[in-house]
Parts: structure tokens; sequence; C-alpha cells
């Protein structure tokens, strides 16, 4: 018998909140995080707004001196995974330590560091450069360091797969427990891309939204208006444990993961496959993998981006995979409030759509103001609803073709 996994922690850090309840509150709330980049001068560029985590002071988690050895991207998957254990009340001691594995991906990295250091060797030399720029550099440094400052010994690895990065972790995590090689895994995804060279190499293919005097405004998946998506930081986690070893230690069951999908698109590096056919086959996939029909499914945290065409072949592979259920099904792109958090984004949204069972509450898309007829499904615009959700759906796609679906079900 397959071992079941369930969810017994969440964290995140997002432009809205440096927690799993701010964050929430301002999801239903209709609230944007968006605004103008503060970390750097933006005048000669084209795009001036991201969404950007906000007084998030990773001291409050490890001493300045490690502080200083990791990158913001490793601080962020630090943060949210302490605050996930923290709520699934899960304490690693040498009782645990080896059946405890950690999956953290980041589409990018440490480009903020990477970044510091181009400019010290270009204008200071070699020898200037951070012996810690390896360690700060590297994706699979956050599910390292996570796994060294909390004494986590399981399976220990990251996932790139651009911004399907963070549901695929969840993914494999939720994979890792099955098949018995841990009872838990820390999973999700971090990251922190609002760097000068980033911003301008989004920019310069034209992925972004030049809305610069609207900010708030300018992220509107699915409305005919949308120019591009917004760029964000930040970082999702949760606790994946053994169902059984969940109840036995007390803990209290958040969902059960019950369905996940990944496919390739195998067609371009950054336009979706025509008609979504991809993305349509991940979905399909999650709901096989559950044992659940479309008109079961109760709510989709879309990866609505906000691009043109992004939002076009979502509305169309989920009209593929859903069939008459389309029709029914309640969908929302929370990137309409956070941004895109890239590498994160799938397991942040992996967690909105757990909370929106857990409270009945499903969040909005805002900005929705102009129907785009490619898109016509029920995306919850602009104010969030309440209404029991028994089963939920998270989207995340990525540059390369990735495709990632995950289901969850009230417990």
């Amino acid at each position: 018998m397959s071992r079941r996994v369930v969810v017994t922690g969440m964290g995140v850090l997002t432009p809205l909140g440096n927690n799993v309840c701010d964050t929430w509150e301002g999801l239903i709330a209709g609230k944007s995080g968006i605004g103008y980049i503060s970390t750097f001068d933006t005048s000669a560029f084209p795009v001036r707004i991201a969404g950007e985590v906000r007084n998030f002071d990773i001291t409050e988690f490890m001493d300045r001196k490690s502080a200083r050895r990791m990158d913001p991207f490793q601080h962020y998957a630090f943060g949210a995974s302490v605050e996930a254990l923290r709520h699934a009340e899960l304490t690693i001691d040498s009782t645990n330590r080896d059946r405890i594995g950690v999956v953290i991906g980041s589409g990018i990295g440490g480009i903020q560091s990477l970044s510091e250091q181009f400019r010290l060797l270009h204008e200071r030399g070699p020898d200037r450069i951070s012996p810690f720029l390896i360690t700060q550099m590297v994706p699979d440094l956050a599910p390292g360091q996570v796994s060294i400052l909390l004494g986590a010994r399981g399976p220990n690895f990251s996932i790139v797969s651009a911004c399907a990065t963070g549901a695929h972790a969840i993914g494999e995590g939720g994979e890792i427990v099955k098949r018995g090689q841990a009872d838990i895994v820390i999973a999700g995804g971090s990251e922190a891309p609002i760097v000068p060279i980033g911003l301008a190499g989004f920019s310069n293919m034209r992925a972004l939204s030049t809305r610069n005097d609207e900010p708030q405004t300018a992220s509107r998946p699915f409305d005919a208006t949308r120019d591009g998506f917004v760029m964000a930081e930040g970082a999702g986690i949760v606790v994946l444990e053994e169902y059984e070893h969940a109840v036995n230690r007390g803990a209290k069951p958040l969902a059960e993961l019950i369905g996940y999908g990944s496919t390739a698109d195998a067609n371009h590096i950054t336009d979706p496959a025509p008609g979504g056919e991809g993305a349509a086959r991940a979905m399909k996939q999650a709901m096989a993998q559950a044992g659940i029909s479309p008109d079961e499914v109760d709510y989709l945290n879309a990866h609505g981006t906000s691009t043109p065409p992004n939002d076009r072949s979502e509305s169309a592979a989920i009209r593929t995979a859903f069939g008459a259920a389309a029709s029914n099904l309640q969908v929302s792109s929370t990137k309409s409030m956070t941004g895109h958090m890239m590498g994160a984004a799938g397991a942040a949204e992996a967690v909105f759509a757990i909370q929106a069972i857990r409270t009945g509450i499903i969040p909005p898309t805002i900005n929705y103001q102009t129907p785009d007829p490619e898109c016509d499904l029920d995306y919850v615009p602009n104010e969030a609803r309440r209404r029991e959700v028994r089963i939920a759906m998270s989207n995340a796609f990525g540059f390369g073709g990735h495709n990632v679906s995950v289901a969850f079900r009230a417990i």
C-alpha cells in the first residue's frame, strides 16, 4: 500500500508579508505587493517595478557572521523553513534527523552575490573576490544550508526548473516520502532575483510589464490588457510527512498531497506548446495519480503570469484537461498580487491552494477589468470568494517547457 503524504507545516516570504498569516490576509483582501524597486537605481531601465520582500531580518534566525556568508535566496529559504517547522511543531534531533530530507530549489540561485562579485572583480581585481562566492551562488546551497543549520540528514538536493522549480520540489519531495526514503521532507523554493542584471535580462526579453506609473495594477493575469509579468522574490516551504508518522507524533495534518504531474513541452525555450498541450498533460497526470475526476476539483491556483502567451495557453490547457468541468472550475492567479516569485512561485502558490482548503476562501485575481476572449474561465475577478474547497490544485510552468501540477485534498 502506498504511503500517504500530508502537509503538516507551511512557511512563506512574499511581497505581501514575511509569514503565511500576513501574506494570506493580503491575498484575500485583494492587496498588491508590487511597488517601485528600492534596492538600486532603476532610472536607466524600461522597468522600475517589482515585488520585493520587505522588513525581513535574517539575524532573527541566525547570527550576523553566518548571514553574511549566504545569499538572500538562502536567507529566504531558511526563514520560511523555520516558520514551516514551527507550524508543524517539529523538532529535529538525534531521534529523527536521519529520516528528514530537504528538497528546496531555486530557478536562479545566488544572483545577487554573483552580481556584486562581478562588480568587485572589474573594479578591484580577482584577489578581492569573496571565498564564499561559490557557496552563495549555487542553487543547492539553499537545501544544503537548511539541512546544516537544522540538522536534517535525509535526502538533500536542489531542483532547478525555472519557474516550475518550487512545485517540482514539492512533487519530488512527496515521492521521496511515498517510497519510504524519508518520513519527512522540507520542500519548496526560494528566489532573490531583483538585481540590475536580472531586471535588464528579463526586460530585454520583453517579458515584463512596463506599467511603471501603476505598479499595483501592473500584474493583471488573464486580462486583455496584460503586457507582461512583474518580477518578485520570496520563498515557499512545506513540511511533507508520512500520514501515520504525523499522527503518531501528534501533528495536525493541514492537507493531503494526492497528485503530482510533471511534463515537458519539448517545443520552445520560452513559448508554451500550442494550446498548452504539455500543461494539460501535467494536470491530467496529477488528477490521475490522485484518483479524482475533473469535476471534483474546487479550485485551481493558476500559473497565470500576466504575459499574453502564458495566460492564453494555460486557459486552453485547463479547458483540455478539465473538459466540461472547466466551466464550473474556479481559477485565480495570486501573481496578480505577489508578482512572479519565479523559482519560489510554485511552492508559495501550493501553500495558497492549501490555505483555500483550510479557510474556505478562494483568493481573487485582481486587476481583472477587460475580458480576453481567449481566456474564458472563471478567474475569481477582483474579490475573494467564500466556498468550501475539498480539493485544490496548483500549476507551475517554467522556461524550457517544464510543466508541473500538484493536487491537495482536505483531511
